[in-house]
């Protein structure tokens, strides 16, 4: 699947975009020169997430989950009680971004919001049974997607890969870049 695609799928609500036919083909791929890009740490990165995410979404889809869904609901199975404003610090997202998706989950009965034991202003999330069941389902799936996706690497190179990226991001936490 090409990039172009694997970003289309991720976005909601936007048109078609125009194509026009007038002026020269393109150039076929084999001719093209990527070396300074394929130089670049965000490029593989984008270019190896672009890949995983195009197998995440195809097996996801049963579940109807996108990858910000899929993230959410793995920290509250795995933090019960963890609040909106822990997942946005944990994730990345701002706030509004996250109304939403919350709003989503709770009307399609996978959480249940319940008062927060020490912060009355806030409330702790849960997954319902129902929630639990999918979200246990859909990290087995997720599980079995990252082995097939980097069936190149070995365990050790794996590793490595990711804490090799964990350093990079790590280092600029904190941009409240969005995921969805």
């Amino acid at each position: 699947m090409s990039e172009p695609s694997v970003a289309k799928n991720m976005r909601r609500g936007r048109a078609p975009r125009k194509t026009t036919t007038s002026g020269p083909a393109p150039q076929a791929a084999e001719t093209i020169d990527t070396t300074y890009l394929e130089s670049l740490l965000g490029y593989n990165a984008r270019r190896a997430a672009l890949s995983v995410i195009s197998v995440f979404l195809q097996r996801m889809a049963p579940f109807g989950l996108r990858p910000v869904d899929f993230s959410v609901l793995t920290l509250i199975a795995h933090n019960p009680g963890i609040t909106s404003r822990q997942i946005c610090s944990a994730l990345d997202i701002l706030p509004p971004n996250l109304v939403g998706l919350i709003k989503s989950l709770d009307q399609r009965g996978l959480i249940i919001r319940k008062p927060h034991p020490t912060d009355r202003r806030a409330q702790g999330l849960h997954l319902s049974a129902a929630g639990k069941k999918m979200q246990k389902s859909a990290q087995s799936t997720a599980t079995l997607l990252e082995q097939d996706v980097a069936s190149n690497l070995s365990a050790e190179e794996l590793d490595t890969l990711k804490h090799l990226l964990r350093r990079v991001y790590d280092q600029h936490s904190g941009s409240n870049a969005s995921l969805d």
